[in-house]
């Protein structure tokens, strides 16, 4: 029985054809040769491998790439053929004027001095450059080489050539990896012999009428290939756990409040009763503004008695204060705030009571950058106003963040101390690899805090790093990972 000769397309048939006329030739060669995307050329060569008609395999391909320099030098010529040609015209010159004179780069006018020098077709006395000798043209090897590389990289070129042009910086070597197609012994057999069939992807509504489409040959599809994966773009997993917890709050019936990132002294630190001297506000702590170094102070004049009082005499509260002399200056300068709390500290002029607020809001701070502080984060904001709030609530809603937000499964509480909060409570989750990690503290506001905004009923305040609660959700280890450019990371990581 006589087997029937192998079918192939006209366009299989044309790489196995110029395959076979040099037995090997790369894919990119033969893509030009057959005027067809290269993409194309590898899938006929594919699925001629299939068939066993070609083989391939891959060798690195050492290509010469022209600097900068390199470049300037195929246009212009060789520095030392330059300066040469100057000299020629003028027959010396000051050392220290060729730069100028020549418009040669320093680098350059260096190059062709030491290469003139070691001809011995220059002399230099005095700082004075002269010739020694005339010569017409010196190392026309290097620039004819250059040339021949400016037009294909691949050319061959003697090694001692490449040496000095590597030497000289006017080219550098870069490796490629090169796929090659070869025709295999079979495929030499097979030529000769081979049934060309048209194929096609799709049928006409003329070909099926007509009943051409008996004679054609239908392109196979292989059903369980899988596509090719194209990431689609999508919201970055962290922003979207950020607007998640908003809208948490938000159903919970808070309102949002808002602050200016540059902030004053005053409601950063006096406002919330800390110290002018308190080491949170040392230049090392934070960063402060250096053009325009100073702010304004609130127009509020009353406001800012009742804040310089409070801290000078601890009146009208009845505690000690600091005692010491208030200073407006220190008050009015700028920063980058800190710390979420400043934004608490504006919204209690004119709070309404009883009322809810928070903020997710960008913080700044010179800390040690490491697995669990970074000196840019995110700080969850909020306070709660109620004649009826007690600090147990308090504990309560801190909890529920943990729980509810982060998902964490164990929680704790711990005393803290913070200026502008009594009693004052440290929150900390369980990290399933770093252990126990502290997420922010809270408390409720000291009177010396609220009395100066004419507020008598408690309120409770807390500032929790809302990175943090990311970290422990998704088991991260190291919270820089929360903006890393790192692609597989923000395609992979589960958005929920």
């Amino acid at each position: 029985m006589t087997k029937s000769p192998l079918s192939i397309t006209q366009e299989m048939y044309q790489l196995l054809e110029a395959v076979s006329k040099h037995r090997k030739k790369t894919l990119d060669e033969l893509a030009e040769i057959l005027q067809i995307p290269r993409a194309k050329a590898e899938l006929l060569m594919f699925q001629l491998m299939k068939e066993d008609l070609v083989s391939r395999f891959t060798s690195i391909m050492t290509l010469l790439e022209l600097t900068d320099e390199g470049v300037r030098i195929v246009e212009a010529g060789l520095p030392e053929n330059e300066l040469l040609e100057f000299l020629q015209q003028k027959r010396e010159i000051t050392l220290s004027s060729i730069a100028k004179a020549t418009g040669l780069p320093k680098q350059a006018v260096n190059a062709a001095i030491g290469q003139l020098r070691k001809e011995g077709i220059i002399v230099i006395e005095k700082g004075q450059v002269s010739l020694a000798k005339t010569v017409k043209r010196i190392n026309k090897k290097l620039e004819d080489s250059l040339q021949k590389i400016a037009q294909d990289p691949t050319s061959e070129t003697p090694e001692d050539i490449v040496t000095q042009l590597v030497r000289r910086k006017l080219i550098e070597l870069k490796e490629r990896q090169k796929t090659m197609v070869e025709i295999t012994p079979l495929g030499l057999k097979t030529l000769p012999k081979v049934n060309i069939v048209q194929t096609v992807s799709k049928l006409t509504p003329e070909q099926i009428r007509t009943g051409e489409w008996r004679s054609l040959q239908l392109k196979k599809y292989k059903i369980g290939t899988r596509p090719k994966h194209i990431p689609i773009g999508r919201k970055h997993p962290y922003l979207h756990f950020l607007q998640e917890v908003k809208e948490k709050l938000l159903g919970l019936g808070f309102s949002e409040m808002r602050g200016p990132i540059v902030e004053t002294e005053f409601w950063n630190f006096d406002a919330l009763y800390a110290a002018q001297d308190h080491p949170a506000r040392e230049p090392t702590d934070v960063y402060a503004i250096k053009d325009p170094a100073q702010g304004n102070l609130p127009k509020d004049k009353k406001l800012v008695e009742a804040v310089k009082t409070v801290h000078e005499t601890g009146e009208p509260v009845g505690s000690r204060g600091w005692r010491y002399k208030w200073s407006p200056n220190k008050a009015s300068l700028l920063l980058l705030r800190p710390q979420g709390t400043s934004v608490s500290a504006r919204t209690l002029y004119n709070l309404e009571i009883p009322s809810k607020y928070f903020s997710i809001a960008r913080c700044y701070r010179p800390d040690s950058v490491d697995a669990t502080h970074l000196s840019e984060f995110n700080q969850l904001e909020g306070i709660v106003c109620d004649p009826s709030i007690t600090f147990r609530d308090l504990l309560g809603i801190l909890k529920t963040f943990a729980v509810e937000v982060a998902e964490a499964t164990k929680v704790k509480f711990r005393p803290d101390y913070y200026p502008f909060t009594s009693p004052s409570v440290e929150l900390s989750a369980l990290h399933p690899e770093l252990g126990f990690i502290e997420f922010g503290g809270a408390g409720i506001f000291r009177p010396e805090v609220t009395t100066p905004f004419g507020i008598k009923d408690p309120v409770i305040a807390w500032g929790i790093g809302v990175d943090r609660l990311y970290m422990v959700k998704h088991g991260i280890n190291d919270i820089r990972e929360l903006f890393t450019n790192r692609l597989e990371w923000l395609r992979t990581v589960p958005i929920v």
